[in-house]
């Protein structure tokens, strides 16, 4: 996407939403988005690729592993050792790759999962649990990680209008629970401002999911 003209962007951040939607309607985590995974041809329609580590989701809540998500795109809540995730890991996988759409670069590219942590924590601020109830009961988390403050996303994502800082904010939200989803997202005022036409929906499963 490095040569997509800026104006062009949110129609295929529209395109990816659209696609992951379906598959989260269909009951399905893709638990691996990151550009690579997105499949665009010569009309500009987005395929997401690579279900090898997708699974279905129901109720009961099930245990998963946290060795999925390439770990640039990685959720804080796996990063933190939850085994118990649900969509809205793909939504901060998207997030991610909404800044790195607008800045032609990673937004928090870690060499370890700690790196990877720290990375976020200066960006986002170190979650508390005022702001993701639950943070401090996760297995990994840790009481002497280094207390950082929130950054403005304007410093981060300088050339993303204000409608696109606040969607890429809810996409990026701490507390699971309160991350926007696929379809909360298409319907953000964002995509008004930037006048994007709608799409259709985009989902190939390549692989079966088990």
């Amino acid at each position: 996407m490095d040569s997509t003209p800026v104006s062009e962007l949110p129609l295929h951040l529209v395109k990816l939403l659209q696609g992951v939607s379906f598959c989260h309607s269909h009951r399905v985590i893709h638990r691996d988005l990151k550009p690579q995974n997105l499949l665009i041809n010569e009309l500009g329609a987005i395929k997401l690729a690579d279900f090898g580590l997708a699974r279905a989701f129901g109720v009961p809540l099930r245990t998963y592993t946290h060795e999925v998500v390439t770990l640039w795109y990685r959720a804080p809540e796996i990063l933190l050792g939850s085994k118990f995730y649900s969509t809205a890991v793909d939504i901060w996988s998207i997030g991610c790759i909404f800044a790195e759409m607008m800045t032609c670069k990673a937004l928090f590219p870690g060499d370890s999962e700690i790196d990877q942590l720290f990375r976020i924590f200066r960006t986002l601020g170190t979650p508390s649990e005022a702001m993701w109830p639950g943070v401090t009961q996760l297995p990994d988390y840790k009481g002497s990680f280094p207390k950082w403050t929130k950054k403005g996303l304007e410093d981060v994502v300088p050339n993303l209008e204000p409608e696109g800082q606040d969607l890429l904010m809810q996409l990026l939200q701490y507390d699971p629970s309160q991350r926007i989803s696929a379809k909360g997202a298409l319907a953000h005022p964002y995509f008004v401002s930037s006048k994007t036409p709608p799409a259709p929906h985009q989902c190939v499963l390549e692989h079966l999911c088990r």
